[in-house]
């Protein structure tokens, strides 16, 4: 099963290198929720599952409102309860590779999609779902191209990023108060928000934040949402090549 669809993939792989052209003429472009009317905020937490998790869980079912959990697929195993728990209580699952271990999964974009696979494989055996929505180790800023976009959806997945994001990620420490600021602050927040955040064993003041930072945007008006295959993809701007007409 794995070596078969990893076959395709590499099918993919060489059909796209035969038709790619790119001139000096790229133009930038980028993906937004563009036309969305409603106040609406996704909750998003990465590097999940953990005992961590189990306690957002906990917030989250106080406060009435879903998320979405880009899980890493060898951290499933001892975690399963947990999963399972995502699942059955109404939020989203999504992939967020198998190691997390930038250099191997970077190393091409064949093991970048085999550890997308894999970590579907993981979740799958514990929730009898195949999640098909990703978000790249680090954001998908200098690792995305039109070549890797062509081939993630030739494999049905759907990237998403985000434009509010805590600091959790780079310093588990920071104080809540501090998280809280970063989570809310702003004139001028967009009417979608993608809000990231971590869940992983060390986060416990993303805990203690996500209380206050959940009332905010309730008062605000915001509608939250989880992120699943009918949701917009939103992934960071790259250089799209002009290909050349050859009919």
């Amino acid at each position: 099963m794995k070596k078969s669809r990893l076959a395709v993939v590499l099918f993919f792989v060489v059909l796209f290198n035969l038709i790619y052209f790119t001139n000096a003429e790229a133009k930038e472009i980028h993906y937004d929720f563009a036309g969305e009317e409603e106040k609406i905020i996704y909750l998003t937490f990465d590097d999940g599952p953990s005992v961590i998790t189990d306690r957002v869980l906990d917030i989250l079912k106080k406060n009435d409102v879903k998320a979405t959990f880009f899980l890493i697929g060898n951290q499933v195993e001892g975690q399963e309860a947990v999963v399972k728990r995502i699942n059955d209580e109404g939020h989203s699952i999504g992939l967020h590779s198998y190691t997390h271990k930038f250099k191997r999964l970077y190393s091409s974009k064949e093991a970048f999609i085999k550890e997308m696979y894999d970590t579907q494989d993981a979740i799958n055996k514990v929730t009898g779902t195949s999640p098909n929505i990703i978000r790249f180790p680090g954001g998908s800023r200098k690792r995305l191209d039109d070549e890797m976009l062509q081939l993630l959806h030739c494999c049905n997945f759907k990237i998403y990023d985000w434009n509010m994001a805590l600091s959790d990620g780079i310093k588990p420490n920071t104080p809540p108060d501090k998280l809280i600021k970063e989570g809310t602050s702003g004139k001028d927040k967009p009417d979608t928000i993608i809000l990231l955040m971590h869940c992983d064993y060390m986060h416990k003041n993303t805990c203690r934040a996500l209380p206050q930072i959940i009332n905010y945007y309730k008062k605000q008006g915001y509608e939250f949402k989880v992120i699943d295959e009918n949701t917009p993809e939103y992934y960071f701007s790259f250089k799209k090549p002009t290909f050349f007409n050859l009919f």
